[in-house]
């Protein structure tokens, strides 16, 4: 009888070690399969990279212009922070000269992958970092054309106490590409907005090669699918309540439509995506840097966004390069200003800017005669 017992558990033993090497067999295997998965992965995401225009001449260190405080550099080293350029080129590919019609600061709250947008007017009266004292204010848009991303990185850095190290560029192109891939984007639009769409729509279509529909005459808002061309003029409307202030704010509408569907798109989709737009992008972002944000995409959530400056003033105020009067939005005051960015991009409530943005904001209200005032 002990024998029979004996036997019946050396036999229950060795089914025992058996089912364990098998498990152990297809953990391995599965292990296996995984690591392979994830080389595929990377080696797929690394080859989109490629497509791409990397700027191997934009060096952080150039675009640096100001000393910020420890504490400064603490609170922005646990966000990602980098500036977007949307050019009004008629030619693709030209990422380096132009009117930058669209300026963004985007921030990425590394922990919470909470994305921000600040845009900044075009018009906004600001120091540019590479000229001398007599022509050293002008519009903020045309800085990219003086000095392309350098200059434009370095005129954000100077007068926003921020510390900007790369920047994305695109054109209307790209924009246009992305929201067809996607299938449009839908946007309330107002009686007023759609004859000026339709309007821009004309040239926009010639520039990207891309066809439209023009909207019906309509008596009240109404919700519409915009595809490219048509969402690309949305984006360029300035002739309406609100001026600039108002197209910006279309802008980031757009742009946040476009994230917001591209994120619960399929792969096939984004495939289509990475493979069109791509290579209508330039960027100082280096490959592990691309890669690592790419791995973190379907993370980010769109938070809220704003218009800089904050309080302003639109004065007519000489401008010296161009050698004519133009029409700016004058921060009320920059040092003020640039406060309030920092409490909205950054969380702080006691911020203090440096004495270079002290000093600029007086420059520009002995210049202007604009002071610490609300916007208009």
């Amino acid at each position: 009888m002990a024998r029979k017992q004996d036997g019946n558990e050396n036999t229950a033993n060795k089914k025992a070690k058996k089912a364990k090497k098998i498990r152990r067999r297809i953990f391995l295997v599965c292990a296996e399969l995984l690591l392979l998965g994830g080389v595929v992965a990377w080696l797929w995401t690394d080859s989109k990279m490629d497509k791409i225009t990397t700027d191997d001449t934009f060096h952080a260190k150039e675009v640096k212009n100001i000393e910020l405080t420890k504490e400064t550099q603490d609170v922005l080293g646990g966000y990602t922070t980098f500036a977007l350029f949307g050019l009004d080129n008629r030619d693709e590919s030209t990422y380096n000269s132009g009117n930058s019609d669209v300026i963004m600061v985007a921030r990425i709250d590394n922990k919470t992958k909470e994305v921000r947008l600040v845009s900044v007017y075009r018009d906004t009266f600001l120091k540019m970092a590479d000229l001398d004292n007599t022509e050293a204010y002008s519009k903020a848009n045309a800085a990219y054309a003086v000095g392309g991303p350098k200059q434009a990185v370095r005129m954000l850095n100077t007068n926003l106490d921020l510390d900007i190290q790369d920047y994305v560029s695109f054109d209307f192109s790209a924009v246009a590409e992305a929201v067809d891939i996607l299938g449009g984007v839908e946007v309330e639009v107002t009686p007023e907005e759609a004859g000026h769409l339709n309007n821009y729509c004309i040239e926009t279509s010639k520039v990207t090669g891309k066809s439209y529909e023009p909207l019906p005459e309509i008596a009240e808002t109404k919700s519409y699918t915009l595809n490219g061309v048509q969402a690309v003029s949305y984006g360029r409307i300035r002739y309406t309540l609100g001026d600039d202030f108002k197209r910006t704010e279309r802008q980031r509408l757009v742009l946040n439509k476009m994230v917001e569907k591209a994120l619960n798109s399929d792969a096939v989709t984004i495939n289509k995506l990475i493979d069109a737009v791509f290579p209508k992008i330039q960027t100082s972002l280096g490959k592990a840097e691309l890669l690592s944000m790419a791995m973190d995409a379907f993370n980010y959530k769109m938070g809220e966004n704003a218009g800089f400056p904050f309080d302003f003033r639109n004065v007519v105020v000489d401008i010296a390069y161009q050698k004519e009067d133009a029409d700016c939005v004058i921060p009320a005051d920059l040092a003020s200003n640039v406060k309030q960015l920092h409490d909205f991009l950054y969380g702080t409530t006691s911020y203090t800017v440096t004495e270079s943005v002290q000093s600029i904001s007086d420059e520009m209200e002995y210049r202007t005669g604009v002071a610490g005032e609300s916007s208009e």
